[in-house]
């Protein structure tokens, strides 16, 4: 039998198209949206993460820039006070300000001051068991915080120039142990060590023996056998050399750029 579809059922027919439609449309529009919300917090956490990592760096550019000032503020005053501290005239003579490798070298001195032996201990071998082996082999042996513990002592007893070995000491000398081993401006030193320090022989002597940290020291003196000896120097001398490990390079302003300009506004 022959279906027959009148005007009304030709417009529900239609308006179902359009509903549909209009369904799609929404659909659509509301994803396209989601999609964009989502990009927008990506971007932001992106750039929230961006902004903490600069902020991050700047600060510790600041914090090097800060250092650097104060090494520069040190090596000022010790060239100044290098220059009027009343040491042979001969010796400062020709010293031209213009002249970076000159002004940046320590004079030779000579005087009399102190010396202090840093020794391991010769009973450590008897503290090795048959494997060779110790628990407490590192109670016998000179370390780092020993000679470091000297070096300051000295200089608060108003030392006017330190050696160790056959170095002397710089403002940013590092000394650095590996075993019994030290190593100082890149030489290796094994023990007995030997620090030099010209400057009054009564005040570095009290410096030493007021000590906290020499204190400790003399206890493993008297307790295991290390070596520790403060002897009287008349005669020291300590050769002139560079204060710096490395030269300090100085930035120079470009006048080829200010003259193109001048010119040109000429």
């Amino acid at each position: 039998m022959a279906r027959h579809v009148g005007k009304h059922g030709a417009r529900h027919s239609l308006w179902g198209g359009v509903a549909v439609f209009v369904v799609i449309a929404l659909t659509g529009f509301l994803l396209s949206t989601n999609v964009r919300v989502n990009r927008t917090v990506a971007v932001t956490n992106d750039t929230a993460d961006l902004v903490e990592q600069g902020v991050d760096e700047v600060n510790q550019l600041q914090q090097d820039v800060s250092d650097l000032t104060e090494q520069v503020a040190n090596l000022t005053d010790a060239l100044k006070a290098d220059g009027t501290d009343g040491t042979d005239s001969t010796q400062n003579q020709g010293k031209d300000s213009s002249n970076v490798d000159s002004s940046l070298m320590l004079p030779a001195l000579s005087g009399s001051g102190v010396t202090v032996t840093l020794d391991d201990s010769p009973l450590w071998e008897n503290a090795v068991n048959n494997n060779g082996t110790t628990a407490n082999i590192n109670d016998y042996v000179i370390h780092q915080q020993d000679v470091e513990s000297v070096v300051n002592a000295l200089w608060a007893g108003g030392a006017d120039a330190l050696m160790i070995m056959d170095q002397r000491v710089l403002f940013n000398s590092a000394v650095i142990c590996s075993g019994n081993v030290l190593s100082l401006h890149g030489k290796k030193y094994s023990p007995p060590f030997t620090i030099s320090a010209i400057g009054d022989s009564q005040r570095l002597r009290a410096a030493l023996n007021d000590s906290e940290a020499i204190t400790i020291l003399k206890q493993y003196v008297t307790a295991f056998g290390i070596g520790y000896k403060v002897e009287n120097a008349e005669d020291l001398q300590f050769p002139a050399t560079a204060a710096l490990l490395q030269q300090l390079k100085y930035a120079t302003v470009d006048t080829s750029k200010t003259t193109d300009e001048e010119q040109t506004q000429q």
